[in-house]
This record gives structure tokens, C-alpha cells and sequence, in this order.
């Protein structure tokens, strides 16, 4: 072997390695996931609501930590919106982050697991007059954020032949 051959060998050699620990370094760095907690959900969903006001991608980013139902409840309040606005209206849009805030700040989040249900106790600098409690579950492989949103109630057609009032 020449030695232009071994300083080849040797730079691929030292190539490869690079990439290998750039890799390496790359998912080390890599954020933890919002969802592998309830406690960490619920923090997480908390902070993403903070910036929601008029901004839709912050309205996604935190529609994304919450769980199946509210999602379908929040999606059906947006496509009744959206036909009495006139223009298309998403189900990010119909969270208030104003009834979801908190009058404290939160410092310790503390959850009680049982099977693919949580309840996580957010408790700021008194717990005793400071806290608060929000439910989670466990749903395709993460934590979502239980919000309890009334049931919508059917829509209520007229009959072609009914004559209104007045």
C-alpha cells in the first residue's frame, strides 16, 4: 500500500468517525419529548397556552398535548364557527387561554399515575391556598391534557313548511 493510499484510508477512516460522533452528538442534543411525563405535559401544555393569544401556530403547538376528545370537541366548535363567521376557522382557535391561566405561578408539578390515567397537582410558592389539579391520559404511546369542554348540544334545524314568529 502507498502512502497515498493509507492517507486516503486514513481520511475516510477519520470521516467516518466525525459523522459517527456528530450523530451521536446530534440525538444527545435532541429535546426531550413534551409527552413522556404527565407532569412534564401538563408544564409544557401551560407554556405553550401562555403564548397563544392570536398567534394560531402557538394555538397547534399546544392542541397537539391535548387529548382525543377535546380535540374532536374543539374541531366541531370550529367547523360551527366557521359557518357562522363565513370563513374557515380552526379548532386552535377556539382555545381560551384566558380560562386556562392560572393565578399563580406554578413551581412544583406532582402527579398521581393509575394505569393510563393521571392527575397532576400544579402547586405554586403556598400550595395550600395555590394549587391545582388537571387530569391526563395516556394516548398513542404520550400524556395529553384532559380538558373537560361541555358536550355541544345538536344542531336544531327548521322544518322547510314552519313559518317563524313575528
Amino acid at each position: 500500500m502507498t502512502a497515498r493510499e493509507r492517507a486516503r484510508n486514513g481520511l475516510k477512516a477519520l470521516l467516518a468517525a466525525s459523522i459517527g460522533l456528530l450523530t451521536l452528538a446530534t440525538l444527545g442534543c435532541e429535546k426531550e419529548r413534551a409527552d413522556v411525563e404527565p407532569e412534564r405535559v401538563v408544564e409544557e401544555f401551560i407554556l405553550r397556552m401562555q403564548r397563544v393569544h392570536g398567534d394560531p401556530k402557538s394555538g397547534r403547538d399546544a392542541m397537539e398535548l391535548v387529548w382525543s376528545e377535546a380535540k374532536r370537541n374543539l374541531a366541531e366548535r370550529a367547523k360551527r364557527a366557521s359557518s357562522v363567521l363565513g370563513r374557515k376557522v380552526g379548532p386552535e382557535e377556539m382555545l381560551a387561554p384566558s380560562r386556562l391561566s392560572l393565578r399563580y405561578r406554578p413551581r412544583r408539578y406532582e402527579a398521581r399515575v393509575e394505569g393510563d390515567w393521571a392527575i397532576v397537582t400544579i402547586m405554586g410558592e403556598t400550595p395550600a391556598s395555590q394549587r391545582h389539579s388537571v387530569k391526563c391520559v395516556l394516548e398513542d404511546g404520550g400524556w395529553r391534557v384532559v380538558l373537560e369542554l361541555p358536550p355541544l348540544p345538536p344542531i336544531q334545524k327548521r322544518l322547510e313548511d314552519e313559518v317563524p314568529d313575528g
